[in-house]
């Protein structure tokens, strides 16, 4: 069985029809509902980690919680990425080692880091001073890696500031870590999301590498080289098989780096998002006069209930609908809510078929990360995304 996919310029492919799509068709639902597939997380899994070779996959659990998917991981021998004391407990919950966990996220509360440090987690990021102290006091002895701010990514959506310091800063950091009796293994850093080409990764490693020689020969002995996520996920232009694109970095990494003994890389959207399609609703069609050149389309789903990654355009999702065959037209697609930000796509109009209307339903493709996880509690009252596991 076969499908017709509309891309957002309104080319079409023919793609076999999976697991989750075969789902989505063969029921009804009464609310925007992901559907996830385990067997394509662990495929995509085991793609990567073919690559990655020597480097752990600490996936980060914040791209999607889902407890199939993590225990999936878990059985696979996954190491995991923790943001918040709620996802180190999930892991641990279901079967994760404590030392398989790095509680990754820079700006963490004390209490959480106590409780991490008691439940055996020994490995802690960190970009400020303050931080370092707040491990040093609740976490003594831990292992510690400082992360450092990228300036030069070519991904789809770089990250910001918010995470990461200076280069310039990372030495006196280290310097810190150990007068506080932490043990400082290395630095960590985050290319951008969605970066399609391993190429691109280019520039961002030779910065990268050039403040890990110098720490080195300051005396650093640095261990543990975290790479980060940026692995891409299919959102209508090409990227490569994972295999040949986690192979292609860590050719690149070892050009620059050497034999680093620990490598960790951290995939979130590249792991999961191909193994979820979400089931939505086509609420209304229309025009706001007659000589508008754009439909409105209106979906029961939107920024905030679970597409909040089509903030600036940057992720560009496909869909599929039962009038595929039909001749399209451009289309600003927009959410339900009674908010006027809950515009999806309006720079960019996206290509729908002519005949679309309220009823309709409406597929959204390879939305598997950053949504279930971004979904409100129920922003004017509509109920967060809906989640079932294959």
């Amino acid at each position: 069985m076969n499908a017709t996919i509309t891309d957002f310029v309104g080319r079409t492919a023919v793609a076999p029809v999976s697991r989750v799509e075969a789902y989505i068709r063969s029921n009804e639902f009464d609310r925007p509902t992901l559907v996830l597939d385990t067997q394509a997380v662990a495929k995509q899994y085991r793609a990567l980690k073919a690559g990655l070779g020597h480097a752990d996959i600490h996936y980060a659990v914040k791209a999607n919680p889902a407890r199939e998917i993590v225990e999936t991981l878990v059985n696979l021998g996954s190491h995991f990425d923790a943001a918040s004391r709620g996802e180190i407990e999930l892991c641990l919950g279901l079967g994760a080692a404590p030392e398989t966990i790095s509680f990754g996220n820079t700006i963490k509360r004390a209490s959480d880091i106590a409780f991490a440090h008691h439940a055996g987690i020994t490995l802690f990021a960190a970009d400020a001073e303050e931080e370092l102290e707040k491990i040093a006091k609740h976490a003594p002895g831990a292992q510690v890696y400082i992360r450092l701010i990228v300036d030069a990514s070519e991904a789809d959506w770089p990250l910001s500031r918010k995470f990461g310091c200076a280069r310039d800063k990372a030495l006196d950091l280290l310097a810190l870590a150990a007068r506080l009796g932490l043990e400082p293994v290395g630095f960590s850093f985050h290319v951008g999301s969605q970066t399609r080409r391993a190429e691109m990764w280019t520039a961002t490693l030779d910065q990268i590498a050039e403040i890990w020689h110098r720490a080195r020969a300051e005396g650093h002995a640095l261990t543990l080289l975290n790479i980060g996520g940026g692995f891409p996920a299919f959102y209508g232009e090409a990227i490569d098989h994972p295999t040949k694109y986690s192979a292609r970095v860590m050719e690149l990494v070892t050009e620059r780096f050497g034999d680093v003994p620990r490598v960790m890389a951290e995939p979130g959207r590249g792991l999961v998002a191909e193994a979820g399609m979400i089931a939505a609703e086509v609420l209304l069609v229309s025009k706001k006069s007659e000589a508008d050149a754009f439909r409105w389309v209106y979906l029961d789903i939107g920024k905030f209930s679970g597409l909040a990654e089509t903030m600036d355009e940057a992720i560009r999702y496909q869909f599929v609908t039962d009038r595929d065959h039909e001749a399209t037209g451009p289309c600003i697609l927009a959410g339900p809510s009674c908010d006027s930000a809950d515009v999806l796509y309006e720079k960019r109009p996206v290509q729908l078929p002519q005949g679309l209307k309220a009823g309709d339903r409406f597929i959204i493709r390879n939305c598997g990360a950053y949504t279930s996880s971004y979904s409100s509690v129920g922003f004017n009252g509509f109920p967060p995304l809906d989640v079932v596991v294959l």
